[in-house]
């Protein structure tokens, strides 16, 4: 079969927009709540949320969560935001409020930290009608407990051995969604796809990191202003970055 090529058209002050791997687009996805989602950007900079091209926002981050940073997320993403509520520090009958909220808010579904005992996912599972996405980091999780318990989604995140552990769930339970961490390059992606991920989560480089590539290149424009006789190598360094 013929390669179909994709038109793509884009605005010119959104051609900088971040773009995931376009390898994580060959993962089956999932649909959740009507959605097909194939990837999640895996972020709460909300400026990086509304310049990317994924499907989805893993918003999770490493502190007590609080409904006014899952509204302001929701509200300002253009696609689905599944919310991390908790399984560390934060657990019991707050993680099921902050579900409930969640739900409110427009979550896609609600995340669990691998720390959350099954007993407290019992309980956001009776609250919501959203789905629960529980993150696994190795092997010692019971996976049949997490779903009898009402976990609809596994969030895979094991680092390096992500793919090694997404095939070992496969094995058993071969129609269960997983969502993955993709790692660092194709090639890991590609393995962690193979290995029967659904979804591919990705991370994005930072804010620091783009400005300073932008910098870079102003740096250089204003170098073919400074010093006109350069200008033609100016040019040339410019264009190699377009």
């Amino acid at each position: 079969m013929a390669h179909k090529e994709i038109p793509r058209i884009s605005g010119t002050l959104r051609a900088k927009s971040i773009q995931i791997p376009e390898v994580i687009w060959s993962a089956k996805g999932m649909v959740v709540l009507g959605r097909r989602i194939k990837s999640c950007l895996f972020s709460t900079d909300i400026a990086v949320i509304r310049n990317c091209n994924a499907d989805s926002v893993l918003a999770v981050y490493p502190f007590t969560p609080q409904q006014i940073i899952s509204q302001t997320i929701i509200n300002a993403s253009s696609i689905p935001v599944f919310c991390g509520v908790g399984g560390g520090m934060t657990n019991g009958f707050r993680s099921a409020l902050i579900s409930k909220d969640a739900e409110a808010q427009g979550a896609f579904g609600v995340v669990v930290n691998a720390p959350m005992v099954n007993e407290n996912i019992k309980l956001i599972k009776k609250l919501i009608d959203i789905p629960v996405i529980a993150t696994v980091i190795n092997e010692d999780t019971d996976i049949q407990k997490r779903l009898d318990s009402g976990v609809s989604i596994l969030n895979v995140s094991a680092a390096a051995k992500t793919a090694e552990l997404v095939r070992h769930i496969r094995k058993e339970f071969p129609t269960v969604p997983i969502i993955a961490t993709g790692g660092p390059s194709d090639d890991s992606i590609r393995e962690t796809i193979d290995a029967g991920a659904n979804t591919i989560s990705y991370t994005p480089p930072t804010t620091a990191e783009i400005f300073s590539d932008i910098m870079a290149s102003y740096r250089k424009e204003q170098d073919v202003v400074d010093n006109p006789e350069d200008k033609d190598a100016a040019l040339e360094n410019m264009l190699e970055l377009i």
